[in-house]
């Protein structure tokens, strides 16, 4: 990751929607090995657009369920919340209504715009102020700066799946959520824990 220090990362709403890339975003930064390598910043219109896409795809869900997702979005990225910033509508990106995706990300003065949508943000046309990456590119950095963050986050994640149940995939779900280079390093961490015998 850039330099040295806390990371400021915004995260635009398909990582916000994905459960396997936002459970591992949460628990790195929650975790309590060390400062967090990064702090979460979202906005507003982020929200809503995840918000909406989990409705779209859990039309039974009841209302409370919905509110108590969101509720725990806010509580857990509190402090990254980003709510004032002006959409310039004269955005370069492929897709306009990006913009207001940018916007916020600069106005947080954001180091990584974290998106599953590199390709919409990665224009070549301006100089963006943050670094566009992907989960997987993402990751990858947090395990080069934290590792120790990320074995111990592997741990946490193996004893929630197994209370839930016993078959546990860490490594093809992040494979699932376009993350291959990270699952890898996941790989590595559960084979060293194994040695380790925890």
């Amino acid at each position: 990751m850039k330099g040295s220090g806390t990371a400021v990362v915004f995260v635009d709403s398909n990582v916000l929607y994905s459960k396997t890339l936002l459970d591992w975003l949460a628990l790195i930064y929650v975790s309590n090995t060390s400062e967090p390598p990064y702090v979460v910043h979202w906005s507003d219109d982020v929200m809503a657009e995840a918000m909406h896409h989990l409705r779209k795809a859990n039309p039974g869900w009841p209302g409370g369920h919905i509110a108590r997702f969101r509720e725990r979005l806010e509580e857990t990225f509190e402090v990254g919340h980003v709510r004032d910033y002006a959409v310039d509508t004269s955005y370069a990106g492929p897709d306009p209504d990006d913009a207001h995706v940018h916007a916020a990300a600069a106005a947080c003065q954001a180091d990584y715009l974290l998106t599953c949508n590199v390709r919409h943000f990665r224009t070549g046309a301006d100089e963006l102020p943050y670094e566009v990456v992907s989960p997987d590119e993402f990751f990858v950095l947090v395990d080069d700066v934290a590792p120790r963050v990320v074995y111990a986050v592997v741990g946490e994640q193996i004893s929630h799946w197994m209370k839930k149940s016993r078959d546990v995939d860490l490594v093809g779900a992040l494979q699932r959520a376009g993350c291959p280079d990270f699952a890898a390093r996941v790989l590595g961490h559960l084979r060293r824990r194994a040695m380790a015998g925890s």
